[in-house]
């Protein structure tokens, strides 16, 4: 078989991605003669190399954006690479229907060791990396090219929350947590906070729940949760300085004037 064949027979099972040892194993022509035509292809924009021996098929329908949805190649590139993964931030926040915000990379969160950003073409992905993996709040969602693993609503809020700072502040994000409160569930708060490490994390979140009045059903397990042992002030935004109005509930130091775009 071609790699031109080999593509065709991927297409038609609805895989979007592959790898150099596919077509080998596919293929009993000489890898020299493989890698000629893999790389005619990767010239007219059929095919991107997305990382090291790895590549995305571009269909027509995907060839004048230069860009293939993350959904119909991500977990095939974590199996590849073997490492756990999830959809994350911002990219889980518009699975979730945040997608008040156009956001024009992805976000991935995976474990260590790190994997550096990738950036070809228009296809572009941050790595968040963690080094204790959870077992909860990772959900799956099914694309044409099958299920992916997405953060639920209340990791993808939580995660927004601790990483702030390299997604561009509070006020950035907080458009997106509002349409995120949205797909709050009780369970999915209480199973998170079963083994969610960052204390200050739920800490501003439970405060930014309450100042985008959510249900105060759910602000309540958060606040409970905290009152179950000490927890001590602490700035909304530890990028700013001090500012000398404190919310005594949540001992959190407003340092930060929010502001929404839905409002």
């Amino acid at each position: 078989m071609t790699v031109a064949e080999i593509i065709d027979e991927l297409l038609s099972h609805e895989e979007y991605s592959f790898s150099w040892n596919e077509i080998i194993q596919k293929s009993t022509k000489p890898e020299i003669a493989l890698k000629r035509e893999l790389s005619r292809l990767v010239e007219k924009g059929m095919v991107i190399n997305l990382r090291k021996a790895f590549y995305l098929i571009i269909p027509p329908r995907y060839k004048n954006f230069g860009i293939l949805p993350i959904e119909l190649y991500i977990d095939k590139l974590f199996k590849y690479l073997q490492k756990d993964y999830y959809l994350a931030l911002y990219s889980a926040a518009k699975f979730h229907g945040a997608g008040h915000q156009q956001i024009q990379k992805n976000y991935v969160i995976t474990e260590l060791p790190p994997i550096f950003k990738i950036k070809r073409k228009e296809i572009i992905i941050d790595f968040f990396h963690i080094s204790n993996w959870p077992n909860k709040n990772i959900i799956k969602k099914k694309s044409d090219a099958g299920y992916f693993h997405v953060s639920s609503p209340a990791l993808t809020m939580v995660d927004i929350v601790h990483h702030h700072r390299k997604l561009g502040g509070l006020n950035r994000t907080f458009t997106v947590l509002e349409e995120l409160i949205e797909e709050l569930t009780v369970s999915d708060i209480k199973e998170l906070l079963s083994w969610y490490p960052f204390k200050s994390t739920i800490q501003r979140t439970g405060y930014l729940l309450e100042e985008l009045s959510a249900d105060q059903s759910l602000i309540n397990i958060f606040y409970k949760f905290l009152k179950k042992s000490n927890f001590y002030q602490i700035p909304l935004s530890p990028q700013k300085e001090s500012s000398g109005i404190i919310n005594s509930k949540w001992k959190i130091n407003e340092n930060v004037e929010l502001s929404s775009d839905l409002t």
